[in-house]
């Protein structure tokens, strides 16, 4: 119901979908962690809507297009992921391992490294 208390007109999921995506990718250029979080939240949300409802044949297309947003996402990740690890290195930060758990906790932890004399 919106606001008026009137039923709220359907709302395609491949469309929430997509703006999830697209708020994703926005926080990823930004480098807005906080937009990152939340996005990649509403992503998920997103996807599970999209799962519950049978999609139709011509929404293939929209579905591979979506699929194709989504890996560029990832390669942006990953590159921001790099971005991080260097400036971590050159600052004495190293991780054991680059990989996070599923619940988005790292498997590794941190080492130091004394950047100057005590």
């Amino acid at each position: 119901m919106n606001l008026t208390g009137q039923p709220s007109p359907a709302v395609d999921p491949l469309d929430t979908l997509e703006g999830a995506l697209q708020a994703e990718r926005r926080a990823l250029l930004e480098h807005d962690v906080d937009a990152l979080l939340a996005s990649t939240q509403a992503k998920l949300v997103a996807l599970k809507r999209v799962e519950q409802h049978s999609l139709d044949a011509a929404a293939a297309a929209r579905v591979t297009a979506l699929s194709e947003l989504n890996r560029a996402n990832s390669v942006l990740l990953a590159r921001r992921r790099r971005e991080v690890t260097w400036a971590l290195r050159h600052l004495g930060r190293t991780e054991a391992t680059g990989v996070y758990d599923a619940g988005g906790r790292s498997a590794a932890r941190a080492q130091a490294r004394c950047l100057g004399v005590g």
